[in-house]
């Protein structure tokens, strides 16, 4: 499922792309995404206004054109890209855009994605980001203070805390396991009981392993690709997620996995206290 990483890796390159591009029609397949689609009369309302900007909020890729914006989530499987329009429709293609010359494409064979449309000044107020956390590579709102403050006597585990959303958003399943095991943090740990040192290590954690997916251009297990249809390279880099039976890179022992509200859980029992 594409994370925090591999959605901001999506933004940058379509970012100059699509920056000042003319919007022309929309066209979609007849079936259905994870959500209705946006009405069509207000689609057509789109024709003819310039992109101003492409944003990333949490697992959301924001389009704007003045108070319209497009609301794209990747769901399970979903990958944006560009193409011409003679091309034939592909298996799983759901929805086009036309922008300038070119064609945004959407494909999506699980259909969890989807496409909304919001009307406002700040999409940030749109009901599926509003009650969003403080995203994780913003040092003012996601810091060690605000931490320790969600924390605070809590009896969830470290890993589920730091993977819900409306705590910050972002940190998937691979990347919750990668920062814990940076930060020495075993993953089923009562959050209210780490101490508040340790807690800045896992900020820390969570921060590096983020922007080192980014430069990697994402993960991909099984569907990822960016825009340019290249998979994200971060695989190689996994330390402790989908390594359950390997040895240990920092110490003789042996990498575990156990289930944790019903996701696949790794970590080390040496390095991670």
């Amino acid at each position: 499922m594409p994370e925090l990483p591999e959605v901001e890796t999506c933004r940058a390159a379509l970012a100059p792309l699509l920056s000042q591009a003319r919007v022309g029609v929309f066209q979609r397949s007849d079936k259905d995404l994870r959500f209705p689609w946006p009405a069509p009369e207000d689609l057509k309302r789109l024709e003819g206004r310039r992109i101003e900007g492409v944003r990333r909020r949490g697992k959301y890729l924001i389009i704007s054109m003045g108070d319209h914006h497009l609301l794209v989530h990747l769901g399970m499987s979903g990958q944006v890209f560009f193409g011409a329009s003679s091309e034939p429709w592909l298996p799983h293609e759901h929805w086009r855009l036309r922008v300038d010359d070119q064609l945004l494409r959407y494909r999506d064979p699980r259909r969890f994605g989807f496409l909304q449309l919001y009307i406002g000044p700040r999409p940030e107020a749109h009901e599926r980001l509003v009650h969003l956390g403080p995203e994780p590579l913003c040092q003012d709102s996601f810091n060690t203070s605000y931490l320790h403050s969600v924390c605070r006597g809590s009896k969830r585990p470290i890993k589920s805390l730091i993977m819900d959303g409306t705590v910050v958003v972002g940190v998937g399943n691979i990347y919750a396991s990668e920062a814990l095991y940076r930060a020495g943090i075993q993953p089923f740990r009562r959050a209210g009981a780490i101490a508040t040192h340790r807690l800045d290590g896992l900020v820390v954690g969570i921060r590096a392993v983020l922007e080192a997916a980014i430069a990697a251009g994402g993960t991909t297990l099984k569907d990822f690709q960016s825009v340019e249809g290249n998979p994200g390279y971060f695989r190689r880099e996994l330390a402790v997620y989908g390594r359950a039976g390997a040895p240990c890179r920092r110490c003789p022992g042996t990498i575990r996995q156990r289930t944790l509200s019903s996701r696949a859980t790794y970590w080390c029992p040496n390095c991670q206290r």
